[in-house]
């Protein structure tokens, strides 16, 4: 019989067993188990590992006594670790297990991938296979396939997001990329114009208003991967003419623009809820925050991000200059596209305006960046969006999600 003191919780033993005088003997025993199962266990817990580039990690301790580094060899693919279990015996310790379960999780999460729907296989409420074709619905822009599912009776089409609509999906779409990528909305009714698509300069805006909406509430649903470290920083617009400020945060690694908030005053507006939203879509709250030297976005990390556990606390970097150890010029960069486009506009009709959501969804879904590699700031977070038309995918995809959740919810309510 083993021995009570050869017993460990969560150690598999890998052992060769010796009849000697009817005694068993324990001669190998393998750690690797333990040092894997805490390292998935670090991956697991949220803000525990920081990754400062491809290579570069920090991995916090388990015990709370500081933070360990790890390294990827540069021409193998081993790992380095400054922890005392990889120093002295030369194994993988858990650091190293955490970034690599890390690391896997991402690509899961990387995997994620809004397609154009093009075809129909299953009803788009109750999931059956068994649908038939049931005529065409004629509009004026073309024909348009119906279908009935034989399961729930009901019918639908593959049209989505653009029922009842006058014009065709493809010049609703242009509108809005024309429009976002800098043109005004008389503009863009004269382009339109061109390409056969007779509409007023008020129809396009309400194009905007309607569609923006719909893709807004669709996006939050999806988590972005970024990085933990974000950019906070402020400018000026004008709304029915008075100055108003516009309050943004972004990260840092993907650009990706997380929440944004509009406020009255410079340094003494309240920027807490834009600092719980960017925690609410992110997931999670950054290791570090740069910011100008406003009291108010202090105020609002002191609230907000700063915690007791020094381990889990964001660092808050307020002493940025355009060149030194650090700068907010990605935010910068930011604020003059967002300048740019408010110039054509000569200023808002209201702080809630649809214009700065479309723009938001622009910059983040459908432009691409030079810096990122000709990638939109949504493909590096980990959320890709195929087809040509991007503007069409999304919609698509948040009109069929809008649908089946309120299918599920009216037969929720009568059972």
């Amino acid at each position: 019989m083993i021995p009570h003191y050869y017993t460990f919780r969560y150690v598999k033993w890998y052992h060769n067993v010796i009849m000697q005088h009817g005694t068993m003997l324990i001669t190998r025993c393998d750690m690797t188990d333990t040092r894997e199962m805490r390292g998935r266990a670090i991956a697991e817990k949220p803000n525990q590992i920081m990754r400062l580039d491809e290579r570069f990690y920090r991995v916090a301790s388990q015990n709370g006594h500081g933070m360990y580094n790890v390294i990827k060899k540069k021409e193998s693919t081993g790992w380095l670790c400054d922890c005392l279990d990889f120093t002295y015996r030369h194994v993988q310790c858990k650091h190293i297990w955490a970034v690599q379960f890390s690391l896997k999780l991402r690509a899961q999460v990387e995997a994620r991938v809004i397609e154009p729907i093009t075809d129909i296989h299953a009803c788009i409420y109750c999931k059956s296979e068994n649908i038939k074709k049931d005529g065409l619905r004629r509009n004026k822009y073309g024909d348009i396939q119906k279908f009935r599912c034989l399961a729930c009776e009901r019918y639908f089409t593959i049209n989505f997001g653009f029922e009842r609509m006058k014009h065709s999906p493809q010049g609703i779409t242009t509108a809005m990329q024309l429009y976002f990528s800098g043109e005004s909305l008389r503009n863009t009714a004269r382009s339109l114009k061109l390409l056969g698509v007779q509409v007023s300069h008020q129809t396009i805006y309400r194009w905007i208003a309607k569609y923006t909406e719909l893709m807004q509430r669709y996006v939050e649903q999806i988590t972005p991967q970024v990085s933990d470290t974000w950019a906070t920083d402020e400018l000026f617009l004008k709304i029915k003419g008075n100055m108003k400020y516009l309050y943004a945060m972004m990260d840092e690694q993907t650009r990706f623009w997380i929440a944004q908030e509009v406020g009255d005053t410079k340094y003494t507006a309240d920027v807490r809820p834009l600092f719980q939203l960017a925690k609410q879509i992110a997931g999670k709250q950054p290791k570090t925050l740069v910011s100008d030297g406003a009291a108010n976005f202090h105020e609002a990390y002191m609230k907000e991000f700063r915690t007791l556990k020094v381990e889990n606390r964001t660092e808050h970097i307020r002493h940025i200059r355009l060149a030194g150890d650090w700068n907010n010029n990605k935010m910068e960069r930011m604020n003059g596209e967002i300048r740019d486009r408010e110039r054509v506009m000569r200023g808002l009709e209201r702080k809630d305006s649809p214009i700065l959501t479309g723009y938001q969804l622009f910059h983040n879904y459908v432009r691409p960046h030079m810096a990122l590699k000709n990638k939109t700031p949504a493909e590096v977070a980990g959320i890709k969006v195929e087809g040509q038309d991007k503007w069409m995918t999304i919609i698509q995809n948040a009109r069929l999600a809008q649908q089946t959740k309120s299918y599920r919810t009216t037969q929720q309510t009568r059972t």
